[in-house]
């Protein structure tokens, strides 16, 4: 794997864009915090862009492109109320940066914070661990924090798709032994 194909640190169920892409036709632009606990437990959480005020080491995991089906590659940066980034505190990235976020979506009562919380769905962080290859291929260069956000840095688009049609397509769970 070269440095061009370093693994994005973020993906998305198709279910979870369509929430989003529904939340946004109802409250405009929006964004993401992984929360780190308390109140709402370890869960996204979806705010509209701008409410939720971003640290200076928040460290952004991604801009999720709502412009993109399951499968589908980038054209372009995303723009706009199709641009949603996705944001985690930077001492929570110190725990979770061997690991890709994968944003999923389930039946439930989401947090009384985040947005979807009336649509009887709720955002759920699922992660798979980055193979050794793949840590190797991560760069803290490469990594953007509030700090830098302010100052207009922007990620490229993901190099793989980003979007997968359900969570066990980006977190393959293993097969189950068979006892001889």
């Amino acid at each position: 794997m070269d440095k061009a194909r370093a693994p994005g640190r973020l993906k998305a169920t198709a279910g979870a864009v369509e929430l989003l892409r529904r939340l946004g036709g109802i409250h405009g632009p929006l964004m993401m915090h992984q929360s780190g606990g308390c109140c709402d437990g370890s869960a996204p959480m979806c705010y509209p862009d701008g409410e939720f005020i971003v640290g200076d080491r928040d460290v952004l995991l991604g801009v999720l492109d709502l412009r993109l089906g399951a499968g589908e590659m980038p054209s372009t940066r995303p723009e706009g109320a199709d641009a949603v980034p996705v944001w985690i505190s930077g001492s929570q990235f110190e725990v979770w940066k061997h690991t890709q976020l994968v944003l999923d979506v389930v039946p439930g009562r989401g947090s009384g914070f985040s947005l979807e919380s009336p649509e009887g769905m709720r955002f759920l962080s699922r992660a798979r661990a980055f193979s050794p290859d793949e840590n190797e291929q991560l760069s803290a260069e490469d990594v953007i924090v509030g700090e830098r956000w302010e100052q207009g840095w922007r990620p490229a688009p993901s190099l793989e798709p980003q979007v997968v049609a359900e969570a066990v397509d980006a977190c393959p769970v293993p097969g189950s032994r068979v006892n001889l």
